[in-house]
């Protein structure tokens, strides 16, 4: 059973790695909108954006939604950061307790 379950449980935890990627270059995405620094009506950026949120909104809006109103600053992001970081600690341990 270790034979599948731990390297599975590896994958998983590349993956959320690589998720924790996707949000933090949504963020800096946002930020560099924001203030003007891309120009969104490139096909290139605006690919790119729409890839980002469609892969990080799902997650996000229901974080959102719990989240208090702090205006103009989303604190979503860090929130589901230390969710996942939270996911990845258990998988770890989850793996090295196979072991």
């Amino acid at each position: 059973m270790d034979v599948v379950l731990i390297p599975l449980l590896q994958t998983l935890f590349v993956v959320i790695d690589l998720y924790v990627w996707v949000v933090l270059a949504g963020v800096v995405l946002s930020w560099l909108t924001a203030f003007g620094v891309i120009n969104t009506h490139n096909k290139f950026v605006n690919m790119l954006s729409d890839v980002i949120y469609r892969m990080t909104e799902p997650v996000l809006r229901p974080i959102r939604k719990i989240l208090p109103d702090f205006g103009a600053v989303d604190l979503s992001p860090i929130a589901l950061i230390l969710v996942l970081m939270f996911l990845q600690t258990f998988i770890d341990r989850l793996a090295s307790s196979l072991v």
